[in-house]
């Protein structure tokens, strides 16, 4: 198992269309689901849950959601018609977590958001530590009612994250990342 500081240093997004296969077979699917589901949950709550989108089934989901974008925008040309087809099927295995908050007298809406936040980065940093590379993305279907209903979420849910994972078709690439000066506040008593 490598060394878990350096699996948080290097862990990298690589786009969903830059992610192959082979993608997580099922046991590996239930281990980052295990690993998504050990995160802070103030009350034992579970305030997240997970739609696995894989195989074929995940093709007829992403083929669903493209005729219903289409119906929608009979103007775009093949260009974006080729974009919006790729989102849900670009990569082997998407799994959406969804957050079901409740009411409750000691644990705040946003600890339950908060909790659901947490177990998706879990499920990243867990493909990564198993040698895949995973993008964590949101998209309109993330906010059209009728497209949630199409993927499976409940009424009441909010989608965290559509977590598309696979195996890196190249070597992921860094970014910019703020220095610790410029995210940083060191308190000090007056």
């Amino acid at each position: 198992m490598p060394d878990a500081l350096k699996l948080l240093l290097t862990r990298r997004t690589i786009p969903a269309n830059r992610l192959g296969e082979p993608g997580p077979n099922d046991e590996q699917v239930r281990s980052l689901i295990a690993a998504a589901s050990r995160v802070p949950d103030h009350g034992k709550l579970a305030p997240w849950r997970f739609i696995l989108y894989a195989g074929a089934d995940r093709l007829a989901a992403g083929n669903q959601l493209f005729d219903l974008w289409k119906s929608r925008n009979p103007q775009a040309d093949e260009k974006l018609l080729a974009l919006v087809h790729e989102r849900l099927v670009a990569s082997p295995v998407v799994i959406a977590v969804v957050c079901h908050t409740t009411i409750h007298p000691k644990i705040p809406e946003w600890e339950q958001v908060l909790s659901a936040a947490a177990s998706t980065m879990n499920l990243m940093l867990a493909a990564h530590a198993m040698g895949f590379a995973a993008q964590w993305l949101t998209d309109w279907y993330s906010y059209d009612q009728e497209a949630l209903d199409l993927l499976g979420v409940r009424e009441g849910e909010k989608v965290v994250g559509f977590i598309h994972v696979g195996t890196p078709m190249e070597p992921p690439s860094d970014r910019p990342r703020p220095s610790f000066e410029e995210v940083v506040t060191v308190w000090k008593a007056d």
